[in-house]
């Protein structure tokens, strides 16, 4: 019998492992799949930092919470998650050493401490006492001391040294943390291009770091520890919001372990000392591993200059009837505009913002900030808009994951500039992604704004597609001031006639809107939903979806990771079919498109199909009204759902195969790019 959901967490990994088929995909350019390597390990590393810890916390609890975990107990599901991330580990190592070949075919080579040619001796010796050296951390370990306090996701060195007559000492070298862990070797003029990893070059320099004793055998090997990331808030009620969660984010460092992964040739007797002296046990995930951890780094792996083994670049496109110079916000004023990044530039958003700061009729600036650049101009627009006497009001969630110090820093940078800053709201995340200006035009005021599905970010605004709407209309407008009407009086509800607004009327209005496509179905009329979500694992919200299948909503999905809906399960979802695309940007719009008995309702959001989204956070989901945008939306949904490259079957197993079809070859993501080449054109 098929259970009634995927669970999560499983697939959540099965997600990963599309991500490592990009690694293995002889398709992809030999750099890109190694920074898909990256890509796969450090999604690992935050999935133990997040969920894993999770389960754990709920295992030694003693609850078997299965209904949430979707009909499977939290100590199996430990056990399971072990076995598919060894799995997946074992394949990304040999990935690795394929990758590693084919650099060699391309005269790039990478060589470890004992392949290091003379010719380059000196540049290591002197990279090492230069750069190196002065940044190591050296800690001596044995059975009595107490172990020192290792940080989250930094591999570390653990050091072996035998001496006469069988005594031992260990010691553990922790990396610099500011040196890109490829260094790239002077060039010989042989056609070749050497790399060596830092590890590799402290190994080669270890008899320097420890010359001080007369040890007869010196070994390294690699071992890592992930740390629980949850924060835990100080009831204190006289601190701030701000002072409580940057105090949660310094005591994170002193988290539990929650994996632990180690050089299978290790010696035991050193893996029990550190296993011992960290106090892992059973529960946690030990993974033996490989020689190299930390993988992540290869998102950094150098580009070398050669652009042969890279993406061919797609520069981002100018919306049509957009000009670059000249005033953005009368051509709103004229018209709803549609940005689509990467495949059109993201200079509007902070042209958007520019204009706003400068434009003396601009009187008032509201935003919602999640995540930001580590330069934005975002942020320099706003401080500029503050300091031309404009009201500026941000709110900025100082609980946005692993982007919490990043947003204390740029909220006390807003504050000591005189911008207004709200720290979200009370149990709830902010999480949509909404601008609003006030404008006084011939003594009225007149609103300007847009909503998002993704952050305002200029550095991940290249590599995330993400749908940006720019309006004027007061609907909408009038709307997104009450959103931040919220934020400042929380206790006030607001009613939306337009905006699906989380956390009180998003789960509703969907609901509302599938079960029009019930009735429609039921009536025997055309009903169809077709949406694109980064995850789906509400149970409520699968429910009605299976409830809607079974009354003959043709339903399509486009679901980059978690999909803990089950599709074409006979009796259950057979009307429903799922598909996943992963390929070089990551998927991150959501689109919500219903049927309507042909006048389609279509929104984008912010908002996933998961239960914090829908009830714990405040989420938008904003209507199309402009007909030429719908149209657009539509266009390139119906493209991204007939890719047939990249586009991965889910079904009950995830088995993560790709679709096959007979139809031209179709990747979706470059049709979408020529989609807009063409529509400039026309």
């Amino acid at each position: 019998m098929i259970n009634e959901y995927y669970n999560r967490e499983l697939s959540w990994l099965k997600f990963n492992a599309r991500v490592l088929q990009e690694a293995n995909d002889p398709t992809v350019p030999l750099i890109e799949r190694l920074r898909f390597l990256g890509i796969f390990s450090n999604n690992l590393d935050e999935f133990f930092k997040v969920r894993y810890a999770t389960i754990q916390r709920i295992y030694r609890a003693g609850k078997n919470a299965t209904k949430s975990l979707g009909g499977i107990s939290a100590g199996e599901l430990l056990n399971e998650i072990n076995e598919a991330v060894i799995k997946d580990q074992t394949l990304s190592f040999q990935i690795l050493n394929d990758l590693e070949q084919e650099l060699s075919k391309e005269n790039i080579v990478i060589v470890d401490e004992q392949e290091i040619l003379k010719e380059h001796e000196d540049f290591i010796r002197q990279y090492f006492n230069e750069k190196v050296s002065p940044a190591l951390g050296v800690i001596m370990i044995d059975e009595t001391t107490a172990f020192p306090p290792l940080q989250d996701g930094m591999g570390y060195l653990a050091v072996r040294m035998t001496f006469a007559k069988g005594k031992i000492k260990h010691a553990l070298i922790e990396k610099p943390k500011h040196l890109n862990r490829f260094v790239v070797l002077p060039d010989l003029k042989d056609g070749k291009q050497y790399i060596i990893l830092i590890d590799d070059l402290i190994r080669h320099r270890m008899h320097y770091l420890f010359s001080i004793f007369d040890y007869q055998d010196i070994q390294a090997h690699m071992i890592k520890v992930t740390l629980d990331a949850e924060l835990d808030m100080d009831l204190d009620l006289k601190k701030s919001l701000l002072e409580k969660i940057r105090d949660s984010v310094y005591d994170r460092k002193d988290g539990d372990p929650v994996r632990f992964v180690f050089d299978r040739e290790i010696h035991p007797e050193t893996i029990d000392l550190i296993m011992s002296k960290l106090e892992i046990d059973d529960t946690d995930s030990i993974i033996p591993s490989g020689r190299y951890h930390n993988r992540r780094d290869y998102l950094k792996f150098p580009s070398l200059g050669r652009q042969d083994l890279l993406y061919e670049k797609q520069v981002a496109l100018p919306i049509k009837g957009i000009d670059i110079k000249g005033s953005l916000l009368k051509r709103i004023a004229q018209k709803d505009i549609l940005q689509y990044a990467p495949y059109h530039t993201f200079a509007n958003t902070t042209k958007f913002l520019r204009e706003a700061a400068l434009d003396p009729q601009v009187e008032e600036i509201k935003i919602t900030i999640y995540r930001l650049a580590e330069v934005s101009q975002i942020a320099g627009s706003l401080v500029n808009a503050a300091k031309n006497g404009k009201s500026v009001t941000v709110s900025i969630e100082l609980q946005a994951r692993f982007d919490e110090q990043a947003n204390i820093n740029y909220a006390e940078l807003m504050q000591e500039e005189g911008i207004k800053m709200i720290f979200g709201v009370p149990g709830l995340k902010v999480h949509c992604k909404a601008c609003m200006i006030t404008r006084r035009e011939n003594q009225k005021l007149k609103r300007y704004g847009f909503i998002s599905t993704g952050n305002f970010n200029e550095a991940t605004a290249g590599i995330y597609t993400d749908y940006t709407l720019f309006t004027a209309d007061r609907r909408i407008l009038k709307e997104v001031e009450r959103v931040f009407e919220f934020f400042e009086v929380n206790y006030k509800q607001h009613k939306y006639k337009h905006l699906l607004v989380s956390p009180n009327f998003l789960r509703p209005g969907i609901e509302r809107l599938v079960r029009r496509e019930i009735a429609f179905a039921k009536a025997g009329k055309p009903a169809k939903i077709r949406l694109k979500l980064n995850s789906f694992s509400d149970y409520n919200m699968i429910d009605l979806f299976y409830e809607a299948s079974q009354a003959g909503v043709i339903i399509e999905l486009i679901v980059r990771g978690i999909c803990c809906l089950i599709p074409g399960v006979k009796g259950m979802s057979e009307n429903i079919t799922a598909i996943s695309i992963v390929d070089r940007y990551l998927e991150h719009p959501r689109v919500y498109y219903f049927h309507n008995n042909g006048d389609p309702s279509v929104y984008i959001s912010s908002a996933d199909f998961m239960q914090r989204n829908l009830d714990s956070r405040v989420e938008i989901a904003c209507p199309i009204y402009d007909e030429d945008i719908k149209k657009e939306i539509l266009e390139t949904l119906d493209i991204c759902w007939n890719d047939n490259v990249k586009a991965r079957v889910l079904d009950e197993t995830q088995s993560n195969d790709y679709v096959k079809d007979d139809k031209p070859a179709l990747r979706s993501q470059y049709a979408t790019y020529e989609y807009y080449k063409a529509k400039n054109q026309s």
